[in-house]
């Protein structure tokens, strides 16, 4: 408890103001508990600063979440200039299970909700029933990673395929098994209880790509639901898994989205009157789908599962991590354990110790990037948390609007907030110390290692959101009072946070500009405020400009700088609901023009502007702006 305690204070100092992050300092006696195996030695900072990069021996093999953001953004762009690549058809496309290939399977394969032990997965067909389905958006990015051809989008069966009521050649359906930590409280078995995995496709790149339809049907994992999913729900995963990627953000992919053509019954507002809502099907794609749940499980039923838990730790390093197969000693990356203990651990001594810290550090930089452009991921439990740093499950998901540090969009975590706009990188942090208990039962970390991953993940947080705030103001160095000092102004005055960073590069360096001309830039964001907030606002105007005139960097250079990192459009919540309501009269245009706008997220994209706007009045109204989580 040591540690996360020391960490979480850190991290809540990031900023002077406690509305900078707003980390909830009541939240912390509660859920920063540990079950009896807790790591609580402590961590000294003359070992900060361990790294893979800064082998010499490891350069070319390590992997950062910049790395992979950049990898992943890239992906978008086109196929690396190689024109003479053949894109495939659906039924050319090179199918791997490794999954189901080398790892536990249950024995049986029926849908009858159950404990499935000693598995981590199902082998299942899709259930879904249709009734001409159809296909309402696509992402010809994600098809790219896979080298379809885009023309297979046009064939006829291609609803009915990914819909799963029709098999797609070379597939092994199954649904993973796992648990998780839910709202802080254990919750044992959950697994995918609405997805099932279709398999892995590899492109000529070796890249390794599962396929996973939403909404698909009952599994074992469906507990008392229907494994059906509605086209609601399923248009805001898919544009927000576009929209992050879009972003620079580590993500889950969606490459096609189908309306069922049958209705699913939804109670919205947990109020006694469900409705009928179309139902759809989302096909999801990812590296790997796999969760800090997928662990935690087989952790949780004691000895004769703990060699699962290594058993799946092997697995996900040799396909996800191989840069860690083959580690050399090295001074470099090893750290001391304080003053009081002389002993030296070398993560090149345990594979299992610099997964555990790789995936702490993706973790915080994800999270990191999350609070950079105002996303509320709304659920996150540990089945929800991608060993990978994948932003994971979109359900109730939102990105703020007016600066609001306790927002939270989804309706079950209203009256607690845990995990609310601020609150997320401390809840990341108690979801890395879960993980790392979970290797340390299964004795594959110490306990000095997993305090070195949860110390790496605080690090890496503080390292990562301090560079991105810098860059969203243009600064050439991190500022602290002036960062805290502005959220803390954008909180009072409920200030629109996209809009106001977007309109903030319009801010000249020019000191001898008079205080009554210096917030016309800001006019836009800065509405209704009063004589009071008025001379606020000015004097940090007078301090920012003050700051900039030092920089040595021009304003036409600057604004540029701060245009490629704030984004003009966002996937505000009105904008999804505008899109929903006309797809649910079989209008999909505006989907699509929806996923054209925020695949470009930082340009002006002139004829778009009102995609930009704030929310409309009737955007508040109930159903709008909040979620359950299992809408």
């Amino acid at each position: 408890m040591q540690i996360l305690s020391r960490i979480s204070v850190s991290l809540s100092h990031t900023s002077s103001s406690s509305t900078a992050l707003l980390f909830s300092k009541s939240l912390r006696p509660n859920f920063f508990h540990h079950p009896k195996n807790s790591f609580t030695y402590p961590i000294h900072s003359n070992r900060r600063r361990a790294l893979f990069s800064s082998s010499p021996s490891m350069e070319s093999a390590a992997v950062t979440v910049d790395s992979v953001a950049d990898k992943l953004k890239k992906q978008s762009l086109g196929n690396d200039g190689n024109n003479s690549k053949r894109m495939l058809k659906l039924e050319e496309l090179n199918w791997d299970h490794s999954f189901v290939r080398e790892l536990p399977a249950d024995p049986r394969t029926d849908t009858i909700p159950r404990e499935v032990l000693h598995a981590c997965y199902t082998k299942m067909l899709p259930s879904v029933e249709v009734e001409n389905p159809q296909l309402v958006v696509w992402s010809e990015s994600v098809a790219e990673l896979l080298e379809l051809d885009p023309k297979e989008f046009e064939r006829p069966d291609f609803p009915l395929l990914f819909s799963g009521a029709s098999p797609l050649v070379g597939a092994v359906p199954y649904a993973q098994n796992y648990g998780g930590h839910q709202f802080g409280m254990w919750a044992g078995q959950l697994g995918d209880g609405r997805a099932i995995t279709l398999g892995e496709v590899l492109n000529s790149k070796s890249e390794r790509w599962e396929l996973q339809l939403k909404g698909a049907g009952k599994t074992p994992y469906s507990r008392f639901a229907d494994g059906l999913a509605v086209l609601r729900s399923s248009i805001r995963e898919f544009l927000c898994s576009e929209a992050m990627h879009s972003l620079g953000i580590p993500t889950t992919r969606a490459l096609c989205l189908v309306m069922t053509g049958k209705d699913v019954s939804r109670d919205m507002f947990y109020d006694g009157n469900p409705k009928d809502e179309p139902g759809a099907i989302v096909c999801r794609v990812a590296e790997s789908f796999l969760r800090f749940g997928s662990y935690q499980l087989h952790a949780s039923r004691g000895k004769e599962d703990l060699e699962i838990v290594r058993t799946l730790a092997e697995y996900t390093i040799r396909h996800h991590f191989p840069h860690l197969e083959n580690m050399s000693k090295s001074e470099s990356i090893s750290f001391s354990i304080g003053k009081e203990d002389d002993s030296v651990v070398d993560l090149t001594s345990n594979k299992y110790a610099a997964w555990a810290v790789e995936v702490a550090e993706r973790t915080a930089s994800t999270i990191a990037r999350w609070q950079g452009v105002g996303f509320t991921h709304g659920v996150m439990n540990t089945d929800n948390m991608s060993v990978l740093g994948l932003t994971i499950d979109y359900g109730p998901f939102g990105f703020l609007d007016a600066f609001d540090p306790s927002f939270t969009p989804n309706t079950t975590d209203l009256p607690g907030r845990r995990y609310c706009f601020a609150n997320q990188p401390d809840i990341g942090l108690w979801n890395v110390a879960q993980f790392a208990t979970t290797l340390s039962t299964a004795q594959l970390l110490n306990d000095k290692e997993a305090n070195y991953a949860m110390e790496r993940y605080g690090i890496k947080f503080m390292d990562d959101y301090q560079a991105i705030m810098t860059k969203k103001l243009g600064l050439v160095k991190y500022n602290k009072h002036m960062i805290g000092e502005l959220l803390k102004n954008m909180a009072v005055d409920k200030v629109d946070y996209t809009n106001f960073f977007r309109l903030l590069s319009n801010i000249k360096a020019d000191p001898t500009i008079p205080d009554n001309k210096l917030l016309i830039p800001l006019k836009a964001a800065l509405l209704d405020i009063g004589q009071e907030r008025k001379e606020a606002w000015t004097s940090w105007v007078k301090s920012y400009i003050q700051e900039l005139s030092t920089s040595g960097v021009s304003d036409d250079e600057r604004k540029a700088l701060m245009n490629s990192v704030n984004p003009k459009y966002i996937l505000r919540n009105y904008l999804c609901q505008s899109a929903i309501d006309a797809a649910e009269q079989e209008d999909f245009g505006e989907v699509r023009r929806l996923l054209k706008v925020m695949q470009r997220p930082f340009d002006e994209q002139p004829g778009m502007e009102k995609y930009a706007r704030l929310p409309p009045a009737w955007a508040y109204r109930p159903g709008v702006g909040m979620l359950s989580c299992s809408s």
